[in-house]
């Protein structure tokens, strides 16, 4: 900081500014290596829709085939979570327990390291060992929940031609070579018949024979091995002697002889019939009706998922072409690098328009050339902004991308001031190098910070710990790294540039002589050849020609239209319009400042925030947790009583899926119009993962299925012109609703209609958990409030809820054997043969394996199917043993140990922290609310149901993480008010400063609060309060500049007058320097402002532009709406109607307050002089 003896006045440098600018061709080197690697870096970025985020949650499943829920509970469950629960840092304990499968979910702190709580179940795991079943078929399986591992793509095989097993051999292909890539960690085959080599005994023969099932086992096992017995020293070689045993050919196992009594052998073809064949069918799958073998693709962690799916289509085009038959259909479903594609496109499209209106405004108030000055600290800053993610590890996703739109309006603020400054200056007779210099010099500290408050308000975001926050920490690290960023290009770039290029209008004017006939055929010639170029392209299809023919016309028009129409209207802007704008906006803030108006608009404020809280409550915006839009594919889960047969769900499934697949016709299915495809799953991985049953993905389901109704993208969808004489584009979520009605209600069956989630997985809408020990306790609760709802919903006292489900299953049938144990004991018999025998004949056992083309198949040991079906056959069946006393083979029939009983049990059995739990469920229908509805049901149910100690019912699902998401974020507001209050204490070292600021930013809260309530936009949780803590730090920017440069304004007042700093002045002056600087301030403040905002709208609006396109086929696909603006349309609308408001107060209240301030403090003074 200086003193100009001449002029006495105040001026700054700041260091770094004027090393840059005395380094200008160091500067000039370093801007365009960021820039070539900032674009590499791009480019070299892998693409995903949403952000990979890593959840510290460890899966334990342990299968125990033959056994009850109950049973899975007491022998398995337990065992482990008693375990689990002594490990620091776990935070919930999930389990379900289902026929022959338990599975455990263990949820850690999000602070704990993923491959450490791996390694902490695993010990707790091996611990609960001891406690577990000796006979377990397989090791407990222990993984991470890895979000990388869902599917990003579907690949169907399915031909009128071809049997299962024929697909299953072309799937297998496909498999293999689709593994071979870096991109893919694992590929499933799902709707092929897995195949055994099955034994199927003939109980009568077997009996007759005296032969036990132990027999065959052992006789299978003993002779199905290969053995090695050592070296044998042969000479002075060494020989390695092997025993070879193992089967080779399904014959060798029918000549296995299980049984020899006095040289009477027993063949095990006698007694049973043996195959090679497919396992019992326990999933089916389909598209359009037809059956399919699906291959599922899994993405490696960190990879490209665009470049995965192309390498996958190659692979599929040249099966096709060289591997295939001609009438082998291939098709793909669920590509979900179309939706990233499109989710990345749009955006950057969204930047690209945002970019384009933000120039624009900034040539109408600085003139072109200082436009581009400004203007370069948007691909500077954002090329910056990728170098440093990509070395992050950071991928492209559509938080990134989003954050880099939000940002967009504010990447020039810093720019904007700091060149209008220099412009300024050298306005005022500087030379370029010193205005350079002391322009930046001004401004330096108010631009770092506001930036500082900037990036304090986004800071506490990336300490959000759950769900929500590890997939929306990706905007503040974004929106930091870049703001960071403008303010390097802000400090050391642009003054760089202006002190090479910037130049007075009217030297401009002088030197910049245009010949119009040179200027009218240089822009003629190249119009002209860039319009033969394009038209020679699209004929000849030569896409570099078509580019390079629209860049070359292009730029044309572009510079036509800004000598001709753009320049001379900015012009007129400068000189005509701003000026009038900031005479009229002096003579406002005098007016404001006069009198007692300033105490009057003050208070005003109060009263005009409290008024808009009133009318935001009685408007009451409809509140939801995340953002919702139209379907992009929708889920019809369906749910038959526990134990039906998988045949009977695939028949009854059937009819339902040829209902929709009618439903679906007028809109194109099959044709690719707008319903893309009808998927089919029967059985093995169908349950609904919103219904809290995401368990028993892991074991069968029989009684389960799935239809998934995929349509195609938004801008591709078909307007329902054409079918109903209507003018909207086909809406998915009509489509929705019609299946709704289709599917409607299935007798004895429970049906859930859903659409594809939105962001992170967090629970149903509704979900009411009723916890407890005691079955009949738990029991009596759940059915009270079940009926009590359904009361309610049948009188129109809760409304908005489609159908509340249960998983409660109390009617799985069972068939109990209850063994004498005394009789049992008599015949020298124990409960474990008598089961083990039942458990063979009807289970069936795997007792060895075969081997066939480097593949392994199980052996399988059981009754023939008409005898294991048959119940007096199971009863009756002889259990051959030999009697210890004697010797002598001896057969008792199971009915003389064991008597039946027709029972029920539980078809599940679920736990939440050491807790059993039942749980009421339901999606929202068309138009409900769920925080209404959660309201209503909380009061109906404190008011009716009275709980035992030890029970309780609590909300839990979407509620649970909307109330934890709510918390930590106004936390996290708390936490960047407190931060931005520090800041500006540190800058201007006074207390006023930073309650004007602070309040300046309350008062802002007024105009999101009216936007809201005027419109009838949605309070979305997230997005909004996401939306008010960027606003927060948005709004003080500005306020920052103007009160820093009033108090520059009064300091050089103090030096004309030859005053000390630490004098007063009076109230004249203390106006005149408010009035001074909010006048000097005006155009960045607006430019700030009108650019951030302008930078938002086309996500606000959902203006979609295909800019790749246009230049390259001449097709912009213009479009209004998308997935994108009901994502990101909230916040954006947030940030709009909040700065939209400040900017007035920043303008106009903010000069009220320092005089209200400075008032104050000149009265303390006098009090205390």
């Amino acid at each position: 900081m200086g003193t100009d003896k001449k002029s006495k006045q105040i001026t700054r440098e700041f260091f770094l500014s004027t090393l840059s600018v005395d380094n200008r061709t160091s500067v000039v080197i370093l801007m365009f290596l960021i820039l070539i690697t900032g674009i590499g870096a791009y480019n070299s970025m892998p693409r995903e829709n949403f952000p990979e985020i890593n959840i510290p949650t460890i899966f334990v499943g342990v299968v125990y085939p033959g056994n009850s829920p109950e049973d899975m509970e007491n022998l398995i469950t337990r065992h482990i979570e008693k375990e689990i629960n002594t490990i620091t840092d776990v935070t919930q304990i999930r389990s379900t327990a289902i026929q022959d499968y338990s599975t455990t979910i263990v949820e850690f702190d999000f602070d704990v390291d993923v491959n450490e709580a791996l390694l902490d179940v695993k010990d707790a795991v091996d611990k609960a060992r001891s406690e577990l079943p000796s006979d377990l078929d397989q090791e407990p399986n222990i993984f991470e929940l890895d979000f990388a591992s869902i599917p990003f793509i579907n690949i169907n095989l399915s031909g009128e031609n071809y049997t299962l097993e024929q697909l299953k051999d072309y799937a297998e292909y496909l498999e293999d070579e689709i593994e071979n890539l870096a991109q893919v960690s694992k590929v499933e085959i799902r709707g092929s018949l897995e195949k055994e080599v099955s034994i199927a005994v003939d109980k009568s023969k077997m009996e007759a024979a005296k032969v036990s099932f132990r027999n065959i086992e052992d006789a299978i096992n003993f002779e199905n091995m290969t053995i090695s017995a050592g070296d044998l020293l042969v000479g002075d070689n060494r020989r390695t002697v092997r025993i070879v045993g193992e089967f080779n050919d399904v014959n060798q196992i029918k000549d296995i002889i299980v049984k020899s009594d006095f040289q009477k052998p027993v063949f095990l073809k006698d007694i049973a019939s043996i195959h090679f064949l497919p396992k019992e069918t326990d999933s089916y799958a389909r598209i359009g009706g037809e059956p399919v073998v699906s291959l599922d693709v899994m993405k490696r962690s960190g990879e490209n998922l665009i470049v995965a799916v192309d390498l996958i289509k190659d692979i599929i085009h040249k099966a096709e072409k060289d591997k295939f038959e001609d009438d082998l259909t291939v098709t793909i479903t669920n590509d979900t690098s179309l939706q990233t594609k499109l989710q990345v496109a749009n955006l950057e499209n969204s930047i690209i328009s945002g970019v384009i209106l933000v120039v624009l405004v900034l040539l109408f108030f600085l003139g072109l050339r200082n436009a581009l000055f400004v203007g370069i600290a948007i691909p500077m800053s954002m090329v910056m902004g990728f170098l440093i993610l990509n070395l992050m590890g950071v991928t492209l996703n559509i938080m990134v991308l989003f954050s880099l739109v939000l940002a967009l309006g504010m990447l020039v603020d810093n720019g904007i001031v700091v060149v209008e400054n220099i412009y300024r200056l050298l306005q005022e007779g500087k030379d370029i190098v010193t205005a350079s210099k002391e322009g930046v010099g001004e401004v330096a500290v108010p631009i770092i910070a506001s930036t500082a408050t900037t990036l304090a308000a986004f800071f506490p975001l990336i300490f959000w710990k759950d769900v929500m926050g590890e997939f929306m920490k990706y905007l503040p690290i974004t929106l930091i790294i870049v703001l960071s960023s403008s303010l390097f290009v802000a400090l050391v770039i642009n003054p760089v540039l202006t002190s090479f290029f910037m130049k007075l209008d009217e030297e401009v004017a002088t030197r910049k002589k245009i010949k119009q006939s040179a200027f009218w055929i240089s822009n003629g010639v190249s119009l002209v050849l860039g319009v033969v170029l394009v038209i020679t392209g699209l004929s000849a299809d030569i896409t570099p020609a078509v580019v390079i023919g629209n860049l070359m016309a292009g730029v044309s028009l572009i510079i036509l239209i800004n000598q001709y129409l753009l320049s001379p209207a900015a012009k007129i802007f400068q000189l005509r319009v701003l000026p009038w704008i900031e005479n009229r906006y002096e003579k406002f803030v005098r007016v404001a400042l006069t009198g007692k108006t300033p105490i009057v608009l003050f208070i005003g404020m109060f009263f005009m925030l409290i008024g808009s809280l009133m009318f935001f409550a009685v408007r009451q915006p409809e509140v939801v947790f995340f953002p919702e839009g139209q379907p992009n594919y929708v889920n019809v889960f369906v749910e038959f009583p526990t134990g039906t047969d998988i045949e009977y769900t695939n028949k009854k499934i059937r009819k339902i899926e040829q209902d929709v697949i009618t439903a679906m016709e007028p809109y194109g299915i099959g044709t690719g119009l707008n319903v893309e495809s009808v998927l089919t799953n029967v059985g093995e991985g169908t349950s609904d993962p919103n219904s809290g049953q995401s368990g028993e993905n892991q074991g069968k389901t029989p009684n389960k299925a799935k239809l998934t109704i995929s349509f195609v993208q938004y801008e591709n969808r078909t307007d329902v012109a054409h079918m109903e004489n209507e003018t909207e584009r086909f809406n998915t979520t009509k489509a929705m609703n019609e299946i709704r009605e289709v599917v409607g209600q299935i007798p004895g069956a429970v049906v859930s209609v859903s659409k594809d989630p939105n962001g992170p997985p967090v629970g149903p809408p509704i979900n009411i958990a009723i916890s407890g020990e005691e079955f009949d306790e738990l029991f009596k609760i759940h059915d009270e409030v079940r009926t009590l709802i359904n009361n309610a919903m049948i009188k129109g006292d809760i409304s908005g809820i489609e159908k509340l489900k249960s998983d409660l299953d109390k009617g799985k049938p069972e068939l109990l054997f209850d063994i004498d144990r005394a009789a049992t004991r008599t015949y020298g018999l124990s409960t474990a043969q008598v089961a083990g025998a039942l458990r063979t004949a009807l289970f069936g056992k795997e007792i060895s394996t075969f081997n066939e083309s480097d593949e392994d198949y199980p052996i399988m040991l059981r009754l023939q199917t008409d005898q294991r079906y048959d119940l007096e056959s199971l009863k009756n069946m002889l259990i051959t043993f030999r009697d210890q006393s004697d010797g002598k083979t001896k057969q008792v029939p199971i009915s003389a140990l064991a008597t039946v009983q027709y029972t029920s049990s539980l078809g599940s059995v679920r736990r939440v922290d050491l807790d059993r739990v039942v749980t009421l469920y339901s999606n929202l229908a068309e138009g409900g609310n769920a925080n209404e509805i959660i309201a209503g049901l909380e009061k109906l149910i404190a008011a009716n149901i009275s709980l035992k100690d030890g029970y309780k019912v609590s909300f839990t699902g979407e509620q649970e993480e909307q109330a934890k998401s709510m918390a930590f974020l106004k936390t996290a507001l708390m936490i960047a008010v407190f931060s931005i209050f520090l800041i500006i204490v540190t800058q201007f070292n006074s207390v006023s400063a930073p309650i004007i600021i602070l309040l300046s930013v309350l008062f802002s809260f007024i105009g999101v609060f009216l936007g809201i309530a005027v419109f009838g936009d949605k309070f979305v949780v997230i997005m909004t309060m996401i939306g008010i803590i960027s606003l927060a730090g948005v709004v003080v920017n500005n306020a920052i500049v103007l009160m820093d440069f009033a108090q520059l304004t009064r300091d050089r007042m103090k030096m004309e007058k030859g005053l000390s700093m630490k004098a007063r002045l009076n109230r004249q002056d203390i106006t005149t320097s408010i009035v001074e600087a909010g006048k000097t301030r005006l155009r960045p403040v607006l430019l700030t402002a009108i650019t951030t905002v302008l930078g938002l709208i086309p996500l606000a609006v959902g203006i979609n532009i295909d800019f790749g396109g246009l230049i390259t086929r001449l097709q912009p696909n213009f479009y209004i709406g998308g997935d994108n603006v009901v994502f990101w349309g909230a916040l954006s609308w947030t940030v709009i109607y909040g700065l939209t408001f400040a900017t007035f107060l920043t303008l106009v209240i903010v000069p009220v307050m320092i005089l209200l301030f400075d008032r104050a403090g000149n009265k303390l003074a006098n009090k205390f002089e």
